[in-house]
């Protein structure tokens, strides 16, 4: 990937002659099976910039209880969209319940916003990274598309869902109208997110990237490791996966923790602690190299490229005897 960033061809994105940022964006579309793709730097962005895009202010859009859009983006859809959030519960999977969805959805009552959006987000980051199939995303979309309502996915990790279901990219993603995706998560670039959708859709959206903030001229120098994340490092999340279940089984014969490791098929590990204080835990942990948790009893690792097996077999020896020592 550095290696990329330094040979990278550039140009400047603003004008849409950055030749590393126009391939990325290529890739990325017909990997999702869309028309056409926006380089931006964050998820966060990506689904900012697809919520301003889709609705207009006083709008509202339908959103999971425990979707990242709506717990962990700042409000921005709100703050700098006028646009309200409407949750509909999000179960164990992350997935809506689609007659909930229907009922959520707005009549033509001029005391009530539009509804204008709902989204999705697979795999889910507070449900324990479960991936949502294509069923489950069409029966969202069957929904959408009775009430002439667009469907947007927040996909940081969809590639995730991708190789946990071995179903291609596109088909978890067919029927959305719009999805961002992460390249610097699980596929492990330094930077940026990609949002995907119609031509129409993205020439509207590149208005509101650069209103945002998120016109980064000659970005190429950190699109060139997003190619390199999509062309090589899509499948070898299944050794995330592996090595995710492998520390989640591990933790389960610790005592003070209590954890299924059969609920977290991805790279997610969440876990309760249910004897000791989790910030002693958490800062003798730190101190000992095994960085992550805090004073909350609900934790969460998370593997990724450079985290090998006898990486999971050390954290487990150090987790333990730390647990023996400070919960017991």
């Amino acid at each position: 990937m550095r290696r990329a960033m330094v040979e990278s061809e550039l140009g400047d994105d603003v004008f849409g002659d950055d030749p590393t940022t126009n391939r990325l964006e290529q890739i990325t579309a017909e990997r999702m099976g869309k028309d056409a793709a926006m380089f931006v730097a964050s998820g966060t962005m990506g689904n900012l910039v697809a919520a301003l895009t889709h609705c207009q202010r006083g709008d509202e859009m339908i959103v999971g209880d425990k979707a990242h859009m709506f717990l962990n983006e700042a409000g921005g859809a709100s703050a700098l969209g006028g646009i309200s959030y409407r949750t509909v519960r999000n179960d164990d999977r992350g997935m809506l319940d689609p007659e909930e969805v229907e009922a959520a959805i707005r009549g033509s009552n001029i005391h009530h916003p539009r509804t204008a959006l709902i989204t999705l987000e697979n795999t889910h980051n507070v449900c324990g990274g479960t991936p949502l199939t294509p069923a489950d995303t069409g029966a969202i979309a069957d929904v959408a598309r009775r009430k002439g309502i667009p469907l947007h996915i927040d996909g940081a990790r969809i590639f995730n869902a991708a190789v946990c279901l071995e179903t291609p990219v596109s088909e978890l993603v067919k029927e959305a109208d719009t999805i961002s995706t992460c390249m610097s998560k699980g596929l492990s670039a330094p930077i940026g997110s990609l949002l995907c959708g119609s031509h129409e859709f993205i020439d509207r959206a590149r208005r509101w990237r650069k209103m945002v903030g998120g016109g980064m001229r000659q970005v190429g120098v950190i699109a060139a490791p997003a190619i390199e994340a999509l062309e090589n490092m899509t499948e070898r999340l299944a050794d995330d996966h592996a090595n995710a279940h492998r520390l989640a089984v591990g933790l389960q014969r610790i005592p003070g923790i209590s954890i299924d490791p059969d609920s977290l098929p991805t790279n997610l590990v969440f876990f309760e602690i249910v004897q000791g204080d989790p910030a002693k835990l958490a800062s003798r942990l730190n101190d000992r190299g095994i960085m992550g948790g805090g004073p909350q009893r609900a934790w969460r690792y998370v593997t990724h490229y450079g985290i090998d097996s006898d990486d999971i077999d050390y954290a487990l020896d150090v987790i333990e005897s730390t647990f023996l020592e400070y919960a017991s």
